[in-house]
């Protein structure tokens, strides 16, 4: 008798739906973000990632890296609870020397559906089942298999991107690694008037990846989001272990950075960054816990070293030094960005102004790492690999005054 599939636990019920908080005109934001991680056999050091993102906003216009989208008609919600809504497919490639981005940027409609829609073929439970699915000829869609055994991805690059040396194709499977980074986390938060955020991740799952017939095994992240409130710096880091160990820092703040209108980097202004606190986690499955951290320290510096890796403008990509803690555990980290990927946002607000948000994702190198748990240590010694990725967003995104758009 065939045991069942391993599955992916939690409440996924709200997976395909945009209504689980009142939209705000020109400021609420939703999207479906996955992120692969590759192993590079050419070098041991890096991994090969693939983001890709399915997203919708509610504004008139906005700026995505060059790109004018004008979202137009509102998401329109059957009585069935199908979505179908403006939106954007974007996607970047690093294959562990270049950047490929962006490997996709279309505009498109989308459909959002359950698998309780009667346009999903079966019938479902509403437990977590469903697709979104671009509504053009290619198979864009991202979608979860029934019984909740594995996520399904599929891309095509675009031709641009493919005339300058960038695959084709990529089919990718995310399947459950083991415990807690395979385990839905929810958060939801209203500030006020509305404001507020509701997301759904998954920090870390198995992969099969496949490049234009080649396959790959690397590992996934995942998150549904819903943002409705100005977006302000931040930095946020994430790491995956061989051992199937997660790590993840986060840091907003406030900087002068705030006021930059554009996506060069190193600027005399950007002397300070406040407050220096933050927050993370590591599910350490070699120590067999979990340690949550109520305090996290990000330094950003600009590596001075003759063989410092550029990114594609000659601008020296970072090294972060971060340290997560509480008052029984701390990881102090380094690691370098070994490219990077931006997305530089415009949105028009009142009298002409726009707003502004850089946004860089970087593959990292690991440097040096260092657990402590009372008097157990670890280093980067005791791992085969460490792979991850680095945000750091300046600018500020945001609309008009809450009471205009009432």
């Amino acid at each position: 008798m065939n045991s069942p599939k391993p599955n992916f636990k939690g409440d996924f019920s709200s997976l395909w739906r945009l209504d689980v908080m009142p939209p705000i005109r020109r400021l609420s934001w939703w999207w479906w973000w996955a992120l692969i991680l590759v192993p590079d056999p050419e070098n041991p050091s890096r991994s090969k990632q693939l983001m890709v993102l399915w997203s919708t906003k509610e504004t008139p216009a906005i700026r995505v890296s060059g790109h004018w989208w004008k979202p137009g008609n509102r998401m329109h919600i059957d009585e069935d609870g199908g979505h179908v809504l403006p939106g954007m497919v974007c996607a970047w490639w690093y294959d562990g020397e270049d950047m490929h981005e962006p490997l996709v940027m279309r505009e498109c409609r989308m459909a959002s559906i359950p698998d309780t829609h009667p346009l999903w073929p079966g019938e479902g439970e509403g437990k977590g089942s469903g697709a979104v699915v671009p509504l053009i000829s290619e198979d864009m869609s991202i979608g979860m298999s029934p019984g909740n055994e594995s996520f399904w991805i599929n891309l095509t690059s675009d031709p641009e991107a493919r005339s300058k040396g960038a695959p084709k194709t990529f089919e990718a499977e995310l399947t459950p690694w083991w415990g807690p980074p395979s385990e839905l986390t929810y958060r939801n938060n209203v500030y006020f008037l509305g404001m507020g955020y509701d997301i759904l991740r998954l920090q870390a799952t198995k992969c099969k990846l496949v490049v234009d017939g080649e396959e790959m095994e690397g590992t996934g992240y995942f998150q549904k989001v819903t943002v409705q409130a100005p977006s302000f710096p931040w930095f946020w880091g994430m790491l995956h272990f061989d051992d199937g160990s997660y790590l993840d820092w986060f840091m907003p703040h406030v900087s002068p950075m705030w006021t930059v209108t554009d996506e060069k980097p190193w600027r005399l202004r950007d002397v300070f960054r406040t407050p220096n606190i933050g927050t993370g986690v590591f599910h350490d499955r070699k120590g067999g816990k979990t340690h949550s951290f109520d305090n996290c320290e990000v330094k950003l510096s600009m590596p001075t070293e003759k063989d410092a890796l550029l990114d594609d403008d000659g601008n020296p990509l970072p090294r972060f030094n971060v340290k997560v803690w509480n008052d029984q555990s701390s990881v102090p980290i380094q690691v370098r960005a070994a490219s990077r990927a931006k997305w530089v946002i415009d949105q028009p607000t009142r009298a002409s102004w726009v707003s502004h948000l850089t946004y860089n994702e970087y593959p990292l190198e690991v440097e040096s790492i260092r657990v402590e748990d009372g008097s157990e240590v670890r280093t980067l010694d005791d791992y085969q690999w460490i792979h991850g990725n680095a945000e750091h967003a300046w600018g500020v995104l945001h609309s008009v005054s809450y009471t205009h758009l009432r």
